[in-house]
């Protein structure tokens, strides 16, 4: 039985390696954020939009209960989730976690091009930008360095690298638990 964790920062890599990583290890993956909508059948903006920023972390919080007590998967967590109730602990209960987190340039790199995509993000120019992602990884960095082990997340922009983070966890993960 098996249950890894990805967390990190939007645009951190998280749905692209969960996915990978679930293939070489022959486990399922889930995406926390497709599940709530799949639950709710409402995207996370209508979730948003509807019932707030509170409202959105409580459906989170019991769709993060239910994911964790499923075996033989790889959960890729909301940028946010780690950072509200006890959400790492009862995750680190659960399995172990990994925290996924590249540079600020590739956070940069990757966000400006899914600005379209995130509402939170729209409008605002690079430099704001960056000033945006530093603010919320500070804010998020001591909820983020309770994972059980924190990889780079830079090596995420091509197929090769993908498969190669995907096994360096695999390998991570059978020599440490």
């Amino acid at each position: 039985m098996q249950r890894i964790f990805l967390i990190g920062y939007m645009g951190a890599g998280k749905t692209t390696l969960g996915r990978a990583l679930a293939k070489v290890m022959g486990l399922q993956f889930i995406d926390l954020d497709i599940f709530i909508e799949g639950r709710q059948h409402k995207s996370v903006s209508r979730i948003f939009a509807d019932s707030g920023e509170d409202g959105f972390r409580r459906l989170e919080r019991q769709a993060l209960e239910e994911v964790s007590q499923y075996e033989d998967v790889v959960i890729a967590l909301g940028g946010g989730t780690p950072c509200f109730f006890d959400n790492m602990e009862l995750v680190n209960a659960a399995g172990p976690s990994i925290w996924l987190k590249p540079s600020e340039d590739v956070l940069l790199r990757r966000l400006v091009t899914g600005k379209a995509k995130r509402p939170i993000l729209a409008g605002k120019s690079n430099d704001e930008l960056l000033d945006f992602i530093r603010g919320q990884m500070e804010l998020r960095a001591p909820f983020y360095s309770r994972a059980t082990f924190t990889l780079s997340g830079d090596n995420l922009e091509t197929v090769s690298g993908i498969a190669e983070t995907a096994q360096t966890i695999q390998n991570l993960l059978q020599t440490n638990i």
